[in-house]
């Protein structure tokens, strides 16, 4: 297959490169539409209790959790008369607008201390805003700048989950703005560094950004068959940006490598895509075999990042071994005019001189102790991994500048309540909720009397503590419908924490006179979420295993290789947990990404993407290890031989691109979201560790241990992998042997 591409590329590389325009052009056009046919929705699944409790209330009551507010503020003290009029109609105000349900206010709802401050001095004013994800975020965008400011001689300030989603949205927006603007230059400073040449170096970030607009394109037609989070223009740009210059750089360098040799372009050509293609072409299902199993995880969130990372790879791939090769056919010898930096790019030194290979024979003179060693290191970073927790995102994975983040950390800190995460339970069949009016006051009573609850609000009037604290009001027949009830349960807690998934437990588990009851809001749906979520791990993590250890043994022939790759790559994988939990979850070296809010947790896709991601892009350098070491070692019998020379050829290339896609996800850290900067120090650590202590010390030490089992198999799995192997290497189509004395560097 890659000697006809080779072939197609070679006898039409402009009408090839006028086909990837039209494709580049078509990408660029609906990636200026691409954000309308995405949602911010998809965190939780629409199997759950908690799923089907929200449709109750939206279908039945026309309700909904309490998704924005107003902080009203006044010196004077919000029982002041003049106070409480203008509080008042600012309320009445609210509750004109189209689209908002329940608007109640702490003067209009019977003046509940969960609605003020300790102080006295502020207000809150909720309403939920109707309709589905992308409807509530168009709304509140109108909204909020409508009501921030003054009213009446009240200071106004918006939040709510609907401003946090906005502001979620519009600072991703930025952040790849200013992401692209950092990674462009500074990788072209690498990739000068690199090759030398100016026109070395561009090529790469040429086909990346062709790449990357074609990416979009093909992400705009995946939407219509499937739904896309927002968050996949993140993921996809860049992750499509660092695989494309990593294919890129890995075809160059063999192609420049092949021309040094003496070939000439059309047979340097053939060689590159057969050696280097191949990588390629592994590269990407390696990486889509790690994504694909993140699909068996129910949340839209993850099966669209999951299916639009897939997506982005094969085509990275594909653009990398298409229009790579054309430009190459184009530019012929000119691949090195323009330099910046002179070298000697004669011949390669011979093997045994190289660095990785004096470093292998380094350790493999003494693996215990440099095993010994790196892994005490690897195990004290991840550590602090033991300790991780995962919630789902709120106001606090904003940059603290943000309005709704200034506004939930005054009701942390000043309010003693979570009106936003009421705990919402629904009955269904209960005939004229007023005809049980002594059984709905028994049940609120009771559920007011569970720990951690701060109120509980139903028909028949306000419970704390299993007493009646308020009577009915006519904000109170929000709570009716025929044949159906609800109530509302307040947390004294964080409704999205440990405590609060504990409190959904107790309310589901205490005694209701309904027999249909469902139970919803933002703490059940946390609780929900990851319930499912730690249900179906094991399935994720048992196919993600399998499928590696599958490929590795068609790349290797060995039954132990894929169990040792497998388990050193969880060892760098926990010490980037280690690394999050430390920095992100516990607060300490925020100099270095910036001051983020520190919640005690992690937001719960950081870790779930950046292990899918990490785990293929790890594998994919050291499944190329692994099958050089093969090559290796069938032409010498010599295990030692084999991972020296092995290392050696493929170490210099690997590094180049493990520090280009470092570089990529690294840009991150400037980003205002706590979870997007959380991924761009998880990732590049990881690569870098793998890159490092993982490929130069661990691998080495272990094979060394392991001698001659490294590439034991029993009989059958020989014959198998006989007739069904794969090797990275190939026959060079030039016939000269020098194309053969130095494989393509594996990664």
């Amino acid at each position: 297959m890659l000697d006809r591409l080779a072939g197609l590329v070679l006898r039409k590389p402009k009408s090839v490169l006028v086909l990837v325009l039209v494709f580049v052009l078509a990408g660029g056009a609906v990636s200026q539409t691409m954000t309308k046919r995405l949602t911010m929705g998809g965190y939780s699944d629409e199997n759950s209790e908690s799923h089907h409790a929200a449709q109750v209330l939206a279908q039945t009551f026309k309700q909904g959790e309490p998704n924005f507010m107003l902080l009203v503020t006044d010196r004077r003290g919000i029982d002041d008369p003049a106070v409480a009029a203008a509080g008042t109609a600012l309320t009445q105000r609210l509750q004109r607008e189209a689209g908002l349900q329940s608007v109640a206010s702490y003067w209009t709802a019977g003046k509940p201390a969960a609605l003020r401050n300790k102080d006295g001095n502020r207000a809150l004013v909720m309403g939920t805003i109707a309709g589905d994800f992308d409807t509530m975020l168009e709304r509140v965008k109108e909204l909020a700048p409508a009501y921030e400011g003054r009213f009446q001689g009240l200071e106004v300030k918006a939040g709510g989950s609907a401003l946090m989603w906005h502001e979620n949205t519009e600072t991703a927006t930025k952040d790849v703005t200013r992401a692209d603007s950092i990674v462009f230059p500074v990788l072209l400073v690498v990739l000068i560094l690199i090759f030398g040449s100016l026109v070395a170096a561009a090529l790469p970030l040429v086909v990346a950004f062709a790449t990357m607009l074609m990416t979009m394109l093909a992400l705009w037609g995946l939407t219509f068959f499937v739904d896309s989070s927002f968050f996949v223009i993140n993921v996809t740009t860049f992750l499509g940006l660092g695989l494309a210059v990593d294919y890129s750089l890995l075809i160059v360098s063999r192609y420049r490598e092949e021309l040094r040799k003496g070939l000439d372009m059309p047979d340097a050509i053939r060689v590159t895509l057969r050696t280097a293609g191949r990588t390629v072409v592994f590269s990407a299902v390696i990486v889509a075999i790690a994504l694909s199993v993140v699909l068996v995880l129910p949340f839209t969130i993850f099966t669209s990042l999951a299916s639009s990372a897939i997506v982005t790879a094969l085509l990275c791939a594909l653009s990398s071994l298409i229009v790579v090769p054309a430009l190459l056919v184009m530019l012929g010898h000119r691949i090195d005019k323009l330099r910046l930096i002179k070298r000697k790019d004669g011949p390669a030194t011979a093997t045994e001189n190289g660095f990785w290979h004096r470093l292998a024979l380094f350790v493999m003179r003494r693996p215990i102790p440099v095993a010994l060693l790196v892994l005490a290191f690897v195990m004290v970073l991840g550590l602090p991994a033991k300790d991780l927790k995962l919630r789902l995102p709120d106001e606090q994975v904003l940059p603290k500048s943000a309005h709704a983040a200034q506004t939930a950390q005054i009701l942390r800190a000043e309010f003693n309540t979570q009106e936003q995460q009421v705990i919402q339970v629904v009955a269904r069949g209960v005939g004229d909720p007023a005809a049980r009016g002594a059984q709905i006051a028994d049940y609120a009573g009771r559920l007011s009397a569970l720990p951690n609850v701060a109120r509980v609000d139903a028909l028949t009037g306000s419970y704390v503590k299993g007493q009646v604290a308020a009577s009915p009001e006519l904000a109170n027949y929000r709570f009716r419908a025929p044949d159906a009830t609800f109530l509302n349960v307040v947390p004294a807690v964080d409704g999205l924490s440990k405590a609060g998934e504990d409190l959904v437990r107790d309310v589901r588990a205490e005694r209701s006179p309904f027999s249909d009851v469902l139970v919803g809001g933002a703490p059940a749906v946390s609780a929900d979420t990851f319930e499912k979520l730690y249900d179906r791990l094991p399935l994720a993590l048992g196919l993600l295993a399998l499928g590696m250890y599958v490929l590795l043994f068609l790349l290797t022939g060995s039954v132990l290789l894929p169990i040792i790759a497998m388990v050193l790559t969880m060892l760098s994988l926990s010490a980037t947990f280690g690394a999050l939990v430390f920095i992100f979850q516990d607060g300490n070296l925020l100099w270095l990404v910036g001051d983020v809010i520190v919640t005690g947790a992690i937001t719960w896709t950081v870790p779930i993407m950046l292990f899918a991601l990490a785990f293929g892009l790890s594998m994919d350098y050291q499944v190329f290890m692994l099958a050089r070491f093969r090559e290796e070692y069938d032409a010498t019998g010599d295990n030692t031989t084999a991972v020296a020379t092995g290392l050696e050829r493929t170490g210099r290339v690997v590094t180049y691109a493990a520090v280009c896609i470092s570089l990529v996800f690294l840009a991150w850290i400037t980003s205002g979201l706590s979870y997007t900067k959380a991924v761009g120090i998880g990732l590049p650590l990881a690569i870098l560790m793998d890159a490092t202590l993982i490929r130069g010390a661990m691998l080495p030490a272990f094979m060394k241990l392991a001698g001659r089992a490294n590439w034991w198999a029993p009989g059958p799995l020989r014959r198998i992998h006989a007739r069904f192997g794969v090797s990275e290497g190939g026959e060079d189509a030039a016939g000269d042997s020098r194309a053969k004395e130095e494989p393509v560097p594996a990664r």
